[in-house]
């Protein structure tokens, strides 16, 4: 049954949180960029420092209480649900019985065990979706390759944006589209391979809960549903696939 949100310090905090990234984004772009690049080039570094610094802040800190902040098995466990003592069946385990993350036999790992900052963000996104909670090797494994991998690629975007490269010059579209900007080079390239891992990466987090009955994921309220599950994921794909058809404008023009 579909109930209203609970609107605590946490949630206020995690949204503000975002918020600031956004802003700092839009501030660096302002002091970065030359004075005369387009609107689009702008939005395009707004949007890879954001993306940056938000797989480096925020899921970095995932990767972060997964590795490091656990509490032995044979102990009860603070969760966003409550406390779960040691033989109950729903700890936050995402494993078969014989698998152990990091082949820890006595540790449960994952933020929700966790009584940090970061660990109650993450808590609380895990109302919506149980596995940031925990330890989900499939999310892990993603989470592994966006914080070192698409990050940098991200910062480096912003790099040759900032640098002019976003500004290629102007093409002669097809018919009578008239003069179009493009990018080229290397800034077309690197955004093209970033915009496919995360179309790849939000693909493969959420295929395997489509595929099981969505298990994990909680929509019985508005909250979770629209501004958690549905909002902050799909940012990741209607500007991805923007990218691309940017990028592929650019190449065949």
């Amino acid at each position: 049954p579909s109930s209203g949100p609970k609107i605590d310090q946490t949630t206020i905090l995690s949204l503000l949180a975002v918020l600031a990234v956004l802003l700092i984004a839009l501030l660096v772009s302002k002091l970065s960029l030359p004075t005369p690049s387009s609107k689009k080039t702008r939005f395009l570094f707004i949007w890879h420092l954001f993306d940056a610094l938000i797989h480096l802040i925020f899921e970095g800190s995932f990767l972060w209480n997964c590795f490091f902040v656990s509490v032995p098995l044979h102990i009860h466990a603070k969760t966003p649900s409550g406390v779960i003592p040691p033989t109950d069946p729903h700890r936050i385990s995402f494993t078969p019985a014989d698998v152990f993350f990091l082949n820890d036999r006595e540790s449960v790992y994952g933020a929700a065990y966790g009584t940090g900052v970061l660990s109650r963000l993450w808590q609380e996104y895990a109302l919506a979706d149980r596995r940031w909670g925990g330890v989900d090797l499939g999310v892990v494994s993603l989470e592994l390759l966006t914080v070192f991998v698409g990050a940098p690629l991200a910062a480096y975007v912003c790099v040759l944006l900032a640098r002019g490269e976003g500004e290629e010059g102007m093409v002669r579209g097809k018919g009578d589209m008239g003069l179009k900007r493009v990018f080229g080079g290397r800034v077309a390239f690197w955004m093209a391979v970033l915009a496919t891992g995360e179309l790849y990466g939000g693909f493969m987090t959420f295929c395997p809960e489509w595929l099981s009955g969505s298990p994990n994921l909680d929509t019985s309220n508005w909250m979770f549903l629209w501004v958690y599950l549905f909002f902050f994921n799909t940012l990741w794909v209607w500007i991805p696939l923007w990218i691309l058809y940017e990028v592929y404008g650019s190449v065949t023009a």
